[in-house]
């Protein structure tokens, strides 16, 4: 039997505010346990929560990006659960009435194009966190996370497979830091990400039974997790057994995912509305504010650069990966005035120094505008590719600007016709056999000379002149 994957999801996304959604806490990473958990935190007796401006305004920012439906009166709800890491026993989220309705967001697989659209995304406070591994036969309890205000943002099952969810999450954590809302770091807890997965025969209308992956922290473990569960899913039913609707975990050492516990639904967690908080009203006057002050989002960049630079959508998909990626190679664009050039050194030789040295594009050693000057000087017959890399190396090592290194390291490329010429026919005279061989209908045998008369030039040779110069000679 052919089987279909269906998969949607669930990303806790952590607001870039300084304090907490319902507390003047701090949201700051790393503090001692228990240092950043107010009154309002720990739910003493007789405190009230007092709502976070900026957590609403990361909201509608976000909504706005994805074209979504704003709701103008949006509700905060009780969700009731036990946790020992929630205090209050329910935690406040948003059900009903969720500040944000709709949307979508267009993905990049390969060279195919999709719009992946979402259901909702609302606000809620985070809970805090149990510690296990620094107590023998107890849990530790760290409530600094506790208020830590999230945006939790739901996808329509639309998915079909491991690299499309891949592709989604990482849209959507372009976006999320793009627009400034959550700072993205996964390895921190602030990008969270739950895959709900099911399987069903091709062509069948209902969905499977789901199961959802909890807690996966980075698009690495996504598309393991994914691929695992759906093996096994489509594994247990050929074998005749039947899928239960559960919560499980994702184990990176094993590979494997494992139940955590039977999935709850909704009326499981008594929903209601919070009496301590009003509905949250926006004005128009916000939202147009917010809409003014958004940047150029990923997606519109992503389509001027194919239309303005040429790209293909793959090249302009990495390229608008992050902000200040994009920044970068705009910027390298105008200063050679190459842009398919521009993106193949950027994706290519600076990418692979990048990763070598284990740093992103705003660490780089080799600014836009150095990069784009070296562009150029390929371009302009200054350099070939090969010496373009040595001067590379140069900017990377700090050993001055481009044309510096070029006259410092005697890079220039040969482009004198009368000293190519004399290089060649020495070349040609040293190399009878291949001669005959070309002339013979050999094509291997001219690429052995045009290397030949590289090595003579030690590489400075101006490729394209070597050709020419050398099929003038051998006719």
């Amino acid at each position: 039997m052919n089987w279909e994957t269906v998969i949607g999801l669930e990303v806790h996304t952590q607001l870039a505010t300084k304090s907490k959604i319902f507390s003047g806490s701090s949201t700051a990473f790393g503090a001692a346990p228990n240092t950043q958990a107010s009154a309002v935190d720990i739910a003493l007796p007789g405190v009230l929560p007092v709502l976070n401006r900026g957590a609403v305004e990361c909201a509608i920012k976000f909504g706005l990006a994805i074209g979504a439906t704003l709701n103008r009166v949006n509700v905060f709800d009780r969700k009731n659960y036990f946790y020992p890491d929630l205090p209050k026993g329910y935690q406040i989220s948003q059900l009903a009435t969720p500040i944000v309705e709709g949307g979508a967001l267009k993905i990049v697989v390969g060279d195919t194009e999709r719009t992946i659209h979402l259901t909702r995304a609302h606000l809620e406070e985070d809970a805090g966190k149990s510690l296990h591994e620094d107590f023998h036969g107890m849990t530790g309890i760290d409530l600094n996370r506790a208020g830590t205000p999230l945006l939790e943002i739901v996808s329509e099952p639309e998915m079909r497979s491991s690299a499309e969810a891949v592709a989604y999450a990482r849209a959507l954590h372009t976006l999320v830091t793009w627009i400034g809302i959550c700072d993205g770091n996964m390895q921190e807890g602030s990008f969270r990400v739950d895959a709900n997965v099911s399987v069903r025969p091709v062509g069948q209308a209902e969905f499977g039974t789901r199961r959802e992956i909890k807690n996966l922290n980075s698009f690495k473990f996504l598309q393991q997790a994914i691929d695992y569960e759906v093996r096994w899913q489509i594994e247990t039913l050929e074998d005749g057994g039947r899928i239960e609707q559960a919560t499980v975990l994702f184990d990176p050492d094993t590979g494997e995912t494992r139940m955590m516990r039977s999935k709850e639904d909704a009326h499981d967690y008594r929903y209601f509305p919070d009496p301590d908080l009003l509905p949250v009203r926006l004005d128009e006057d916000w939202i147009e504010s917010v809409r003014a002050a958004l940047p150029e989002l990923p997606v519109a960049m992503l389509e001027r650069f194919q239309r303005d630079y040429t790209l293909s959508p793959y090249d302009a998909a990495v390229l608008t990966g992050s902000r200040a990626l994009a920044d970068y190679f705009e910027l390298t664009a105008r200063a050679c005035g190459q842009g398919k050039l521009a993106a193949n050194w950027v994706m290519g030789e600076l990418a692979a120094a990048l990763n070598k040295a284990e740093t992103d594009i705003t660490h780089s050693p080799v600014s836009a505008a150095q990069l784009g000057t070296l562009i150029a000087r390929i371009q302009d017959g200054t350099l070939s590719g090969k010496l373009a890399r040595q001067v590379f190396d140069g900017l990377w090592e700090g050993a001055g600007e481009v044309d510096a290194i070029i006259e410092a390291r005697g890079l220039k490329q040969m482009s004198d016709s009368g000293e190519l010429e004399a290089i060649i026919d020495a070349v040609l005279a040293a190399n009878p056999k291949s001669v005959e061989e070309f002339r013979a209908g050999k094509e291997k045998a001219f690429n052995a000379l045009v290397g030949q008369v590289m090595k003579a030039s030690k590489g400075k040779a101006n490729p394209a002149q070597v050709n020419e110069l050398l099929k003038t000679k051998l006719q």
